[in-house]
């Protein structure tokens, strides 16, 4: 299979716990050794390799989903450089070494898992998520390709929740999908105008805003204050502080920092 090199330190299996932490993701499935996705209606399929990963199939359409999704574009050297000097973070640096977090390339689809997750455990979240992709998406080999926002446009509140949508996060979904908020286009602004742009949609609260900054966009300074596994690991780590004013001390590694402090929750 064609060779992708992936910036240094890298780990392919330390960067896709998370898709194997909360159950079987029919969206993101790895299956011997190998992380499988569908793209541009083709299973893709990522294998580690001496340097970088195996990409089949590699080419002009599939090349950005894997760059977006392994998390080409964060800058690890520069933090653990930086990060040595964080005496309680470094040990997680270190024995995390080669974790890239990764982003989404879909923005509805990111956005929609977001809304899925508010307030239920991440292994509820899962198994909601893939009965929403197993009833509107399309098989593709081993997965099936996330719902098209036209696709979840059309469809109903009550079918979303006959899916174990509650009522309120069905009629978000669908209003999202519904809406005429570009969401590519949100790449073009800044941190505040994105949150202030999502956040006046019904049911994207400051909570979704900041994870779409932190695992869509990859935004270096987003900090999702407010996600409740990110407070227990700050405060586990630094003790009573105020979390949302303890992002300052991770300037300018707030995203990178949170995505380290949650790796410690993954099963790796």
């Amino acid at each position: 299979m064609p060779l992708l090199p992936v910036p240094q330190p890298f780990s392919l299996e330390l960067t896709t716990a998370r898709f194997r932490a909360f159950g079987l993701d029919r969206a993101m499935v790895w299956e011997d050794g190998a992380l499988y996705r569908a793209a541009g209606g083709r299973e893709l399929r990522i294998a580690p390799a001496d340097g970088g990963v195996d990409v089949d199939p590699l080419d002009a359409e599939t090349e950005p989903v894997v760059r977006k999704l392994l998390g080409f574009d964060f800058d690890l050297v520069a933090f653990s450089a930086w990060a040595a000097g964080e005496e309680l973070l470094a040990p997680l640096v270190v024995r995390f070494e080669g974790f890239r977090p990764t982003l989404a390339p879909d923005p509805f689809e990111m956005l929609v898992g977001a809304i899925t997750a508010q307030q239920v455990s991440l292994f509820a979240a899962v198994a909601i998520r893939n009965r929403l992709v197993e009833r509107f998406g399309e098989p593709v080999g081993r997965v099936w390709a996330f719902p098209t926002r036209e696709r979840l446009a059309a469809v109903s509140e009550e079918e979303l929740f006959s899916l174990g949508f509650s009522r309120r996060k069905a009629e978000y979904v669908i209003g999202l999908a519904r809406s005429d908020l570009d969401l590519d286009a949100l790449a073009l602004l800044s941190d505040e105008e994105v949150k202030a742009q999502l956040t006046a949609l019904r049911g994207l609260g400051e909570w979704t805003a900041d994870w779409f900054l932190a695992r869509y966009l990859g935004r270096p300074r987003a900090w999702p204050a407010g996600d409740l596994a990110l407070r227990k690991a700050v405060l586990a780590l630094y003790g009573d502080v105020d979390v949302r004013a303890a992002g300052a001390r991770f300037e300018p590694f707030q995203n990178l920092s949170a995505h380290y402090l949650l790796a410690r929750y993954l099963t790796v």
